[in-house]
């Protein structure tokens, strides 16, 4: 008989990033089920490239909010996972498809969930507390197809989902002419609306036009930038993620929310900056006061001890 398994998870590039180990945990245990993922339609190329999602099934609410609805048809799912969130409003919307059988935080037979815990060992754990072996290094993606539009160059990328976590961007651009001083190539990326936090380090650096990619890019041409960048530098948010997924070298700024529980697994070609304090707001207007801790020349220190690319397997999180 044909079976189907549901995962909701939806939230933004990072997020599913950090997924990812979880729905291949969830891909090895079930491979007779057709696995469908709930999330932003625009993440279909990374839920492919997983290799571990048959099909998308687009799901979205402004912010981190969890959608009211799930557009499934057919029977019911054999299987539904809430690797969304802890709390019933993700469970609502799975268990109004009345599946067979639902694992989550918020079932009454899911783990206990645990604040401080690593998000990449969230996941595997509520699977494992299924009987479900899971690997929370399971992190890397084969290479993009496409060639990289600036190979060999350091990504800076200025924004993020909140402005708590966005260091400044006149750091950016001193770091940014710092490097080309040395005579590295650096590009700008920013998404949609970020532009100006773009323009200033691609000014204070004299980038050419080409150097600087804003309006956030298809998910294949930032794939492969990042893949064929020496590396990424970058606040707490979905590009970091990738350059973890790609084996290439990062560094990344964290507050408020700390390294422990969003950060690279520890390996040298990943550094994570952050400068222990009183609990920020990742919802602030305002960059936090941790993040604000961390200067210009502590990011090219890190930079300059990073090793090449490595695609050897990393190590555990832990």
């Amino acid at each position: 008989m044909y079976k189907r398994q549901l995962v909701l998870r939806a939230l933004g590039l990072g997020d599913l990033l950090a997924g990812v180990p979880a729905l291949r945990a969830l891909r090895r245990a079930f491979p007779e089920h057709e696995t469908v993922l709930a999330a932003p339609a625009d993440l279909a190329p990374l839920a492919a490239a997983s290799g571990a999602v048959d099909r998308l099934l687009p799901a979205a609410a402004p912010g981190r909010a969890v959608p009211a609805a799930l557009d499934w048809t057919g029977p019911p799912p054999d299987l539904a996972v809430d690797l969304h969130g802890k709390g019933p409003e993700s469970l609502r919307p799975l268990r109004a498809l009345r599946p067979r059988r639902i694992l989550a935080f918020a079932a009454p037979d899911g783990p206990p969930w645990y604040a401080e815990e690593h998000e990449r060992d969230r996941w595997c754990r509520l699977l494992t507390s299924y009987g479900i072996p899971a690997d929370p290094t399971d992190l890397r993606l084969p290479p993009p197809d496409a060639p990289s539009p600036a190979p060999g160059a350091v990504v800076l990328h200025p924004g993020a989902g909140a402005p708590s976590r966005c260091w400044p961007a006149d750091r950016y651009g001193a770091v940014a002419a710092e490097l080309r001083a040395e005579g590295r190539r650096v590009v700008v990326t920013a998404g949609p609306g970020e532009e100006e936090l773009a323009a200033g380090p691609a000014r204070r650096a004299e980038l050419p036009a080409e150097d600087v990619l804003t309006g956030g890019l298809p998910f294949e041409r930032l794939a492969a930038l990042v893949a064929g960048a020496d590396a990424v530098v970058s606040g707490d948010t979905g590009i970091a993620h990738l350059a973890v997924a790609y084996g290439t070298p990062s560094v990344t700024l964290f507050g408020p929310v700390p390294p422990s529980q969003w950060g690279p697994p520890r390996h040298p070609r990943h550094r994570a900056l952050w400068h222990p304090g009183p609990p920020g707001d990742p919802h602030a207007a305002t960059p936090d006061p941790a993040l604000l801790r961390i200067t210009p020349d502590e990011v090219l220190d890190a930079l300059r001890r990073l090793p090449a690319a490595d695609p050897a397997p990393l190590p555990a999180s832990r």
